[in-house]
């Protein structure tokens, strides 16, 4: 019983009109074209941007302490005492672009 085993590699039929070779050398020319314009891509501008609005409408929490160079005790701070109106959406706790602007300017009057 003396079986012929083969140790050749089986070929796989591409669906491709290219050689194996030729498909292999296109992708990675691909890819070497797609990380190398990565490198050069400009900065994307922020999801929440809209046509029309000139300033983003709510402030997240962290938002505003870095915006404000504040900590989060500070904010507690001036909702307890009235400054600032924080308005709660599901779990989450967003602040006015209206109220911060009457915060940092409180001689100009509110426009709503």
């Amino acid at each position: 019983m003396k079986e012929s085993v083969k140790n050749e590699t089986p070929i796989t039929p591409m669906l491709f009109p290219f050689s194996p070779e030729q498909f292999w050398a296109s992708m990675r020319q691909v890819i070497r074209e797609e990380i190398s314009q990565a490198g050069k891509q400009v900065q994307v501008s922020p999801a929440y941007e809209t046509p029309g609005l000139v300033q983003k409408p709510l402030y997240k929490m962290a938002e505003l302490c870095a915006m404000l160079q504040v900590s989060k005790p500070t904010i507690y701070e001036w909702i307890r005492f009235g400054k600032l109106k924080p308005y709660k959406i599901r779990s989450r706790v967003y602040f006015l672009w209206q109220d911060v602007q009457q915060l940092l300017n409180p001689d100009q009057p509110q426009s709503r």
